[in-house]
């Protein structure tokens, strides 16, 4: 089975999932939206799909269409998923999915109402390294500590330092890092670990009220993991997993390209990680067209469990700091 897919957006995630759906053998695109229609032409051009589109009812009403890629500006999702639901489309949304956990449980239930899937795009957790580190995370003994980060100076933050205010760095759009970059280090921990008792989250706030960074911190039974998270500054920090017998190092949480193991007492490593697919989108790609395929409920429920888990903590970290979206007011 071949999924018909389609695409909301035109920037360079756009781009990298549709070269994964071809990769994967099971996903073909046949339509792009976008508010400019040489955008869609040329997008569409370039990747072969037989249909562009500038109105999103008459792509939601294709018949052709049987799933769609959502990768708008984050405040957007919401409503952009509702359509193509309502229109019995199975609908990948990227990261974050929504800006609250109302919005969250709607989606869901219009999606159930009309027979669909509904999926966050989030790479890391679809990729077998994330699997690999899941199955062995018991070789390190009780887990003591955690260091996730990713960190990751944004070319837009120099335009935001001229006076600009870009999607990402706007709460209008429901911007700011945590719910940007931070969702990939969160994502490890949810999968791993599960849902915290407690959450306190540390931002820098920006002029336009949403972080550009910030420590979050989630509270386990026998544990802290420690996410470091920005936009407006560089780091190379590895991912780390501190546990009694020993460590895991993540060169990057996304993506996980190399997973070191080190023995507390022999110091030994050693390498447990699988050369990933340089698209490595490739992997949710066909694990999302695969739970369609064989109505894979039992991961589908885990998915959406995570996601709930994510929303609930950066709903919960924006709370706590005043960071109010517009949708939201």
């Amino acid at each position: 089975m071949v999924i018909n897919f389609a695409t909301v957006g035109t920037g360079w995630i756009t781009e990298s999932f549709i070269k994964a759906a071809k990769l994967s053998g099971q996903m073909k695109l046949v339509g792009v939206y976008s508010r400019s229609e040489a955008k869609a032409r040329e997008l569409a051009n370039t990747y072969q799909a037989v249909n562009s589109y500038t109105d999103l009812e008459q792509m939601a009403k294709s018949s052709e269409i049987q799933a769609v890629y959502i990768a708008s500006p984050n405040s957007l999702h919401f409503k952009q998923a509702i359509t193509f639901l309502k229109h019995k489309k199975h609908v990948i949304c990227e990261k974050p999915i929504f800006s609250t956990s109302a919005e969250l449980e709607e989606a869901y239930r219009v999606a159930e109402e009309n027979g669909v899937y509904l999926f966050e795009a989030i790479r890391n957790i679809h990729t077998p390294n994330f699997r690999i580190l899941k199955e062995k995370l018991s070789m390190a003994g009780k887990v003591r500590s955690t260091i996730l980060s990713y960190i990751q100076y944004s070319s837009r933050y120099d335009l935001f330092l001229k006076g600009e205010e870009p999607n990402i760095f706007s709460a209008k759009f429901s911007g700011g890092a945590l719910v940007d970059l931070g969702v990939y280090p969160l994502y490890l921990a949810v999968g791993l670990f599960g849902e915290p008792k407690k959450v306190s989250y540390h931002p820098v706030i920006l002029r336009s009220g949403v972080d550009g960074g910030g420590t979050l911190v989630l509270e386990y039974e026998d544990f802290v993991s420690t996410i470091l998270c920005s936009k407006i500054s560089h780091s190379s920090l590895p991912c780390e997993i501190h546990g009694e017998k020993g460590t895991f190092v993540l060169e990057n949480a996304a993506p996980i390209s190399e997973i070191t193991y080190i023995d507390s007492h022999s110091k030994e490593k050693q390498d447990i990680g699988v050369e990933l697919e340089e698209q490595d989108m490739v992997y949710e790609c066909e694990n999302i067209a695969r739970i369609i395929e064989t109505k894979d409920d039992e991961t589908y429920q885990e998915l959406k469990n995570w996601s709930r888990i994510v929303l609930r903590i950066t709903e919960e970290a924006r709370r706590q700091n005043q960071i109010v979206f517009a949708v939201e007011q």
